[in-house]
This record gives C-alpha cells, sequence and structure tokens, in this order.
C-alpha cells in the first residue's frame, strides 16, 4: 500500500512539476478544452501538447475523449485526490512529531534569566 502511495505521488508531482502542464491543469479548471485549444494557449506544437497530456492521464489528472477527430480534455479529480490525500498524511505525521517536540520542551525546567 505504501509503495502504491508513493508510486501514485511521484507520478502526480511529476506531472505538475512542469509550467506548461501547471497551465493546462489551470485552464481546465475553467472547463473542458480540446488539444488544439490548450496547444494554442501553450504557444507549443498539438504533439508536444498531446505528450503533456499523457503525463497528465497517467497521473489521473486529466482524461479525455475522443469524438470523430476532436480530442477534448477535462479534470480528473482522482488524481488531485490522490495528491492531497498524500500530503494530508505527511502534514498529519509532522503535526503529531511536533506535538511530541512541544510536550517534550514544555517538560524541560525552565532556566532564570540572570
Amino acid at each position: 500500500m505504501l509503495k502504491h502511495d508513493a508510486e501514485v505521488a511521484d507520478r502526480v508531482f511529476h506531472a505538475l512539476a512542469d509550467a506548461n502542464r501547471r497551465a493546462v491543469i489551470e485552464r481546465l479548471t475553467r472547463g473542458p478544452a480540446t488539444v488544439s485549444e490548450l496547444a494554442a494557449q501553450l504557444g507549443v506544437t498539438v504533439a508536444a501538447t498531446v505528450q503533456h497530456l499523457r503525463v497528465l492521464q497517467d497521473s489521473e489528472l486529466v482524461r479525455s475523449e475522443k469524438v470523430g477527430r476532436v480530442r477534448t480534455c477535462q479534470i480528473d479529480p482522482a488524481g488531485l485526490r490522490n495528491a492531497e490525500a498524500w500530503l494530508q498524511r505527511r502534514r498529519t505525521a509532522w503535526e503529531h512529531r511536533l506535538d511530541r517536540l512541544g510536550a517534550v520542551l514544555d517538560d524541560q525546567p525552565k532556566e532564570s534569566g540572570s
């Protein structure tokens, strides 16, 4: 389970590490778009856009559907939920550790300022 979680997180964070792919995600938060529309917005070729979309689809951040010759893309919330869950688990662990550190520090005798 942990190895799977780490692999999912790796794919999501790898996908989001690229500025063009983040721009695609930003655009798709406003609604579906065709590959051509995304390419025009990014200022790159359709082929380059398809490569970016493949990475986003592999990480479950984007899904697409082809009707005729037009491929339309939209956000896939599964990948974002996976990344959010991974981050939440890390946050919970660190908060617990900091709470324990705070408790240890609170138990230390206070030095008087001379």
